[in-house]
């Protein structure tokens, strides 16, 4: 069915201005003043409201093993959560572990998602080992459509590669053309930290981040861009927590170094007072890197307003308060990660553009375009451009609410936003034309989604080399 919504105020990464879209065919075929619905079309009315393009989440979590257990969601589950909070395309981290086959692994990653998912969905397919079988199997997963690795310079033995596996890795990736992205940590000094807090009883979460300090941090971080200026490779820092692995970042780029940064909206709100909660109850913010001092928050909200922060993602990554207590006397057994899928466009929004400083144009760029364009889904996704697909979000910058986890659709019991503040939620959303949400509310249809496949090279390499040092 053909699709027009009226009188929106169009808002993009470099454009604001008041027209109509219409839609045929999963596109965007129109933009103009006062155009004609034909018989049989579905109009919208804007009035009033912004129209953004497609949010795209550059960093979730949904089929997880991990630490003795699964993340909780499924693909109905989170692109529900997803599509409900604007975001209308995912980039899963597919995590086989150093002791599974990668192949394997990514076709497994794969078969969670399709005739699942009712948002579009692509993957960063990680590296944890590089042998004699890596090689080929890496090239035939970037022939499926993958353009971005994913490489852990923590967790030791599990997810987590050496040094010379990083050079593999990067040595291949340049090569073919693909952006690798990185957890920037010291995998051997965290390791050592964890030892020495629990030999003298500190076993509490609130330990989890002085076991991983900003220092662990900017030497991961300024290691990983070490290791690209060598190699000629493009980066990706994921989920960036603090000023110190900030400035690593940005020295590099400053010396010509391909590196696009990451943050997510907890390391931008949340600090790690949070963890410190008596009674267990910090464990449910536990997260790698951990949320740190709050002293941090305005350099990172000041480097994302300029341009220096690429993207804000999430790192959405949902365990349930039974399974944190996994941890229990033992803060290194705690599952990582809170979840944030349904609420980073709503908190951005509302921290950054209504009660902050963050420009219009750079919530869009950071929140859909910036990620579009470094992971080759530009101008197919990320802008509101005939031709596009028409992932729109019709956005009411009225509406107030508050962030509970009692209305979330996510599938996790609790929510680290609970009790939060939001100015505006997305009143309509659509994936490639068709409405996914009306009113606030799903009324979407799983299976919908589509695995989308990527090129590689060319679209990354000329954002990381245009972006701001």
């Amino acid at each position: 069915m053909p699709l027009l919504i009226r009188n929106g105020e169009i808002i993009t990464a470099d454009a604001r201005y008041h027209a109509d879209v219409y839609v045929e065919d999963q596109t965007i075929t129109r933009i103009g003043r006062d155009l004609e619905a034909p018989p049989g079309c579905e109009v919208i009315d804007a009035t009033g409201k912004l129209v953004f393009p497609g949010f795209i989440d550059p960093h979730v979590h949904i089929y997880l093993p991990f630490m003795s257990t699964f993340a909780k969601d499924t693909y109905r589950t989170a692109s529900t959560a997803a599509l409900a909070g604007g975001t209308t395309t995912l980039i899963e981290m597919c995590c086989p572990s150093r002791q599974e086959d990668a192949l394997a692994g990514y076709e497994l990653w794969k078969s969670k998602a399709e005739g699942q998912s009712a948002c579009d969905y692509t993957f960063h397919m990680a590296v944890t080992r590089f042998d004699e079988t890596t090689e080929a199997q890496l090239r035939q997963i970037v022939a499926d459509g993958i353009s971005s690795f994913k490489i852990f310079l923590s967790y030791k033995n599990f997810f987590g590669v050496e040094d010379g596996e990083m050079y593999r890795t990067l040595t291949l990736a340049r090569e073919l053309g693909v952006i690798v992205t990185a957890h920037c940590e010291n995998a051997e000094l965290v390791a050592r930290l964890q030892a020495a807090l629990l030999a003298e009883g500190k076993t509490g979460p609130e330990w989890h981040e002085p076991s991983r300090p900003e220092l662990v941090e900017a030497e991961g971080t300024a290691r990983f861009a070490a290791f690209l200026e060598a190699t000629g490779a493009s980066g990706y820092v994921v989920h960036l927590s603090c000023e110190p692995a900030l400035k690593a970042a940005l020295a590099a780029k400053a010396r010509g170094v391909r590196l696009a940064v990451e943050t997510v909206i907890p390391h931008l709100l949340l600090d790690k007072t949070y963890a410190e909660r008596p009674d267990f109850e910090g464990a449910r913010y536990v997260m790698s890197p951990p949320l740190r001092d709050a002293r941090n928050h305005k350099p990172l909200w000041d480097a994302l307003q300029m341009g220096l922060i690429d993207t804000v993602g999430t790192d959405h990554c949902p365990f349930d308060l039974e399974q944190k207590e996994l941890g229990r006397g033992d803060f290194t057994r705690i599952p990582n990660g809170i979840p944030a899928l349904e609420d980073r466009v709503n908190l951005l929004y509302t921290y950054g553009v209504s009660r902050g400083s963050l420009d219009l144009h750079r919530f869009v760029d950071a929140a859909s375009t910036r990620a579009a364009r470094l992971f080759g889904l530009f101008p197919r996704k990320g802008t509101v451009a005939v031709g596009s697909d028409a992932d729109l979000v019709v956005y009411d910058p009225h509406y107030r609410g508050v962030i509970s986890a009692a209305t979330q659709h996510v599938n996790n019991d609790y929510n680290g936003f609970e009790g939060m503040e939001i100015d505006g939620r997305p009143e309509v959303v659509t994936v490639r034309g068709r409405v996914m949400v009306r009113g606030g509310q799903f009324v979407g249809e799983y299976g919908y989604g589509q695995f989308l496949r990527r090129p590689t090279a060319q679209a990354q390499t000329a954002v990381l080399e245009e972006a701001p040092a």
